[in-house]
């Protein structure tokens, strides 16, 4: 393996597969104006291969958008219709990474992220945690990413005055991701 200085020590080469139960995908939006809404997708796939040369790396994620869950039912099956994901149409969020960098833990990966409908290039932000070989002998590697995004963007545009004047929901969404993934043989 080839490695830049500003690679990571403990870089591998592969095709790595998403570990669900070590993995979340969760998100928040402003409401009322005084607080924030959150939310997490159950189901949702990764695969990252990172190439010899870090920056011919790639990854593709897709989230299925059923799976919303901010632990309020008729809040979730809201999110699901027209006025929020329009889930039955566009069943799934998908992001392909365009370009990677990285120096030292910190990365930054830019891509196409895909919402009802609509792509939009976003960059993600995140630091490599590492790489460990767990227990059974399994190669994992663990890392967190975060962007904000605007949901206008992907019309989602769903709203309600609020007495007082200004609106229910904020427009800016961060999601953050909290991934392990394995090394495939």
């Amino acid at each position: 393996m080839t490695t830049s200085p500003d690679t990571h020590t403990d870089y591998i080469a592969g095709t790595w597969k998403l570990d669900p139960t070590h993995s979340e995908i969760s998100f928040s939006v402003k409401h009322l104006k005084i607080s924030k809404v959150r939310g997490s997708f159950k189901i949702f796939d990764a695969t990252i291969v990172t190439a010899e040369n870090p920056a011919d790396s790639t990854v593709e994620a897709i989230i299925e958008v059923a799976s919303v869950d901010t632990n309020q039912k008729d809040r979730d099956a809201h999110l699901r219709t027209s006025d929020f994901f329009l889930a039955e149409e566009f069943p799934h969020i998908t992001f392909t990474s365009t370009s990677i960098e990285a120096s030292g833990n910190h990365f930054s990966i830019t891509g196409d992220l895909t919402l009802r409908g609509v792509t939009k290039t976003e960059v993600l932000k995140g630091e490599f945690g590492g790489i460990i070989t767990d227990g059974y002998g399994q190669t994992k590697a663990g890392a967190t990413a975060s962007t904000v995004i605007n949901r206008q963007h992907y019309g989602v545009s769903w709203n309600a005055a609020l007495e007082a004047g200004g609106l229910t929901l904020g427009d800016d969404v961060t999601i953050n991701f909290e991934l392990q993934v394995v090394l495939q043989p």
